[in-house]
């Protein structure tokens, strides 16, 4: 950790309305506006601000607040400030600075930024949607029938207009069922990709915000689009058909408004005056693929004067009965390229590239070629032991893209409605050898921003925490998905609440899962039932409907945990506060079911700790781990509810689910606990889940936690937890006293462990500990995916217990907070850093034998409790003065072989001896 330069007046960074930086089109009413306070001065906080907010940037600039001026509110408050100026109307352009003041009587202005209102009300849209006529298709099908899938063919839409003069601002408001890309004259409008993103359409359906003032010119223009199957009608889940979300037809929406120089306005939107055609895409799938005819461009046809004489005209189709909401979260990217690290000729004329990682997204391919020369690329997560791509365990995936040359010259070719999940890549029908750079691996994802970084002297472990990073990356691309490869790609709740911590660490998750939240609540049935998977599927669909599909413990349990999580995360209130009653309900479902206290009336589906040692892949409800996990997780949501319940001030619910957890763990303890604090069914995750959900007595917990530590050994120091059980498995062998057996799995190298992957070559987390084994091989296809986050989850210990990075117990969002790293054996240095909505925490520390230097930066405007690694008998020495005597930081105790200290901002270097 650098030491710091002389101290700074404070700045102020990272503003953001609604987590988002500078959002356009958005329909939150009364958003919330946050910004960091930076200083590198100890000590330095917030004691004053002042939020304007104006209606032009030249307004803002001259330090009016037409819109909002709060005047200088005497207050350390940074996040989660409400607008609270004149009522917001569709179309308003916000721009906001803050001013701030410390403790020192200094100010600071941020530079403005801004957020836009999107359209409000039903009424705003006057646009018609519009599909495709199906004669286009029809006329195509001698091309497009050799494909031989049951794919949409994406259709082409235009439309050119006139503009009498200069343009002073034009925004596009767009939607659709479906997936499209906008253009115009020839130009991308906006870098993100498949949009609008994925919601329960029976609910709402998203649309999108582009400022495309400079796109556009006086005179002749033009707008084009293209639309494609997406969620909406293309494959989705295991299932053998398609449009499993929506319908088979896609249609689509555009907005134009546009505002000229001389108080003109016009809006330009989709009817029947459009046109359509086909164009080179002749399918395109998440799953399957695409197929790209480079033959069939149709140069020019998204500028103006283009002539479209055998383009037909569009048809107006009636508009959903659901509501138009805004996007919530940020857009998916393209976010990272890779180059390969090699490629081989296995067989003639068969090329596989190796990019090095396994990512989610697609390739980018440069070739010169005849015109006709028909490519294909196929992707896989792993080689097979003779060298050719594996791709078994993808099932009805097709993941395969086809792309026929146009010949002339050098060709670069991207997909545009599909992903794949894959390192490497088979290259065919391309006749010579290509280079590396012959393929680019494009990295597709929600574009969360980073938030985390963790690296110790552990060649090893890095590479884990990387692992867990990238499958993370793989997977949150609209919604948590559990895989990004196969015939899935659901956003399954249980495996997206075991890694939430984990993910919150990596990258600022908020806008993410605030977007997905709405999703679960929209899941939920009338009754109360949280479902397994957000967005659902359709009632009645086979087997994947919410009837089979909802009410599992530890996955929509997942309704309590998330809002709980995000809300301890980030500070977030209004995410408690929207999702109340939802989460109020689910209990009383169960407790209504269950009046003994032991959740054993469950519905169809229990997955217990799925995918532990030995593997249980049921869906049965009643053995007694199952019970028992059930109960236990039934326990913590009664517990989490009580806290949220005394957050909002819902006094008398506090109470009642209080009594409700007491009733849980009373039936939890007479059903399973035994005298000395053995659990019956005697496995990891019975006592993780006990321990950690506070549903043992007192007096018993350290005997629970030796019964682990005694489990543990008889496998010869193995884990053998499954999804749920993983995340607690270091985080309370720690608490218990008992890190040294959290080191000592986490280091393990044979199987199973988390670092026998590692060991062998993996670059994402693996869905299963024995997806390969040297004894056995690949692990049967049917359920094997190579990049699935759960296992990954000990990701969260990493940042909460060896780099110490904590939650404070009572403050939420990292105001204050806990730094408390626990030294093992192992590692010789271990850092991290954690870009809180506060500013960046950072905490090193580095060993040399039994003497410990550890560096820590606390955020301005924030305060940590300190707990400094040292034997009770050595002193400890804070900037080479013992701390003891030092007024900063205040030593206010000791607590075994911790000192404790409380200390304001500014960067801190301790010493002592361990």
């Amino acid at each position: 950790m650098k030491s710091p330069n002389l101290p700074r007046p404070i700045n102020i960074s990272n503003l953001r309305c609604e987590y988002l930086v500078a959002p356009l089109g958005i329909d939150e009413c009364t958003p919330r506006l946050s910004w960091i306070v930076e200083s590198n001065r100890r000590g330095a906080r917030q004691t004053a601000y002042r939020i304007r907010v104006a209606s032009t940037p030249e307004k803002i600039t001259g330090e009016e607040g037409d819109l909002w001026d709060s005047g200088r509110i005497e207050s350390n408050l940074t996040t989660h400030v409400a607008y609270a100026g004149k009522p917001l109307k569709p179309r308003d352009v916000c721009h906001w600075r803050v001013e701030v003041w410390d403790e020192l009587g200094n100010s600071a202005k941020s530079t403005p930024s801004l957020w836009t209102m999107g359209l409000l009300e039903a009424s705003e849209w006057s646009a018609r949607w519009i599909a495709a006529d199906p004669e286009i298709i029809k006329r195509d099908k001698e091309a497009i029938a050799p494909t031989l899938l049951d794919c949409g063919t994406p259709a082409l839409f235009r439309k050119e207009f006139d503009l009498t003069g200069p343009i002073k601002r034009a925004t596009i408001y767009a939607s659709a069922r479906g997936v499209f890309e906008l253009r115009a004259n020839g130009r991308r409008i906006g870098d993100d990709i498949f949009a609008p993103e994925w919601t329960d359409y029976d609910k709402r359906i998203h649309y999108r915000a582009y400022d495309v003032t400079g796109l556009l010119k006086t005179g002749c223009n033009a707008l084009g689009a293209t639309l494609g199957d997406g969620w909406w009608s293309g494959y989705v889940g295991w299932q053998e058909t398609r449009a499993r979300y929506g319908s088979l037809e896609n249609s689509l929406l555009v907005q134009l408004e546009v505002e000229l120089t001389n108080g003109q306005s016009f809006t330009i939107g989709t009817d029947s005056s459009w046109t359509c055609n086909t164009g080179p895409i002749l399918f395109s799938d998440f799953m399957m693929g695409e197929t790209y005819d480079a033959r069939r461009e149709r140069t020019g046809w998204d500028a103006p004067g283009f002539v479209n004489k055998d383009w037909l005209t569009a048809r107006e189709v009636a508009a959903p009965t659901v509501p138009l909401v805004a996007q919530r979260s940020e857009p998916v990217q393209v976010v990272e390229m890779f180059v390969p690290l090699s490629v081989n000729e296995i067989k003639p004329g068969v090329f596989i590239f190796d990019l090095g990682q396994n990512i989610a997204g697609w390739v980018r391919l440069k070739v010169n070629a005849p015109a006709g020369t028909s490519l294909t690329i196929r992707h896989g997560e792993r080689l097979s032991s003779d060298g050719m791509l594996y791709t078994e365990n993808l099932r009805r995936a097709r993941a395969t893209d086809v792309y026929v040359c146009r010949g002339g010259g050098e060709e670069d070719y991207e997909p545009h409605f599909t992903v794949h999940g894959f390192q490497y890549v088979e290259l065919t029908g391309l006749p010579y050898a290509p280079g590396k750079d012959a393929v680019m691996g494009c990295v597709v994802r929600s574009a969360t921003a980073d938030a985390g970084e963790f690296e110790c002297s552990h060649p090893g472990v890095n590479r884990l925490w990387l692992n867990g990073l990238w499958s993370q990356k793989d997977n949150f691309l609209s919604v948590p998905t559990d895989c990004p490869q196969r015939d899935e790609r659901l956003g399954w709740m249980g495996d997206a609440q075991v890694f939430l911590r984990t993910a919150s660490y990596n990258m600022d998750v908020a806008a993410f899962f605030t977007k997905w939240m709405i999703d679960v609540e929209d899941a939920q049935t009338p009754e109360g039932i949280f479902p397994d998977i957000a967005p659902r599927l359709r009632e009645g669909e086979n087997f994947i409907g919410l009837g089979n599909l909802g009410g599992s413990a530890g996955w929509a349990d997942a309704g309590v945990i998330i809002p709980y999580t995000i809300w301890r995360v980030y500070g977030d209130r209004r995410i408690l506060e929207r999702h109340y009653n939802a989460m109020a309900k689910w209990v009383d479902w169960i407790a209504s079911h269950n009046p003994n206290g032991l959740r054993v009336n469950q519905l169809a589906n229990n997955y217990g700790d799925w995918l532990c040692i030995p593997s249980d892949t049921s869906f049965g409800t009643h053995s007694p781990m199952k019970n028992l996990l059930a109960t236990a997780y039934w326990a913590d949501d009664c517990t989490k509810l009580v806290h949220i319940a005394r957050e909002l001030r819902h006094e008398e619910d506090a109470k009642r689910f209080q009594k409700m957890f007491e009733h849980i763990r009373a039936a939890f303890q007479k059903e399973w606990l035994e005298p000395n604090g053995h659990i019956t069914t005697d496995t990891q995750t019975a006592y993780l889940l006990a321990l950690a959900f506070d549903l043992l007595p007192v007096n018993l917990r350290a005997a629970a936690a030796e019964h682990l530590v005694e489990n543990i050994k008889a496998l010869g120091w193995h884990l053998s937890t499954g999804f749920v059980g993983i995340s607690h498995l270091n985080p309370q062998l720690t608490l218990a006293g008992r890190s040294d057996v959290a080191y000592r799995l986490l280091l393990r190298e044979d199987y199973p462990s988390w670092l026998y992957p590692v060991k062998h070559g993996a670059t994402t987390i693996w869905e299963r500990w024995n997806g390969w084994t040297e004894q056995e091989g690949f692990f049967v296809p049917h359920m094997n995916s190579f990049n699935h986050y759960s296992l990954g989850s000990v990701g969260e210990w990493l940042f909460r217990h060896v780099a110490g990075i904590e939650l404070d117990t009572e403050v939420p969002g990292f105001k204050k907070f806990v730094l408390r790293p626990f030294i093992g054996d192992g590692f010789d240095f271990a850092r991290a850093s954690y870009r809180t909505m506060h500013g960046e925490i950072a905490s090193e520390w580095k060993r040399d034998g039994k003497n410990l230097t550890w560096s820590v930066r606390i955020p301005a405007n924030t305060t940590a409790t300190v707990f400094v690694p040292s034997r009770p008998d050595s002193t400890v020495t804070e900037g080479g003065e013992s701390a003891e005597k030092a007024a900063a930081p205040r030593v206010i105790g000791r607590e075994g072989d911790f000192l404790i200290c409380e200390a304001a901002s500014g960067l801190y270097i301790f010493t002592s001896t361990i």
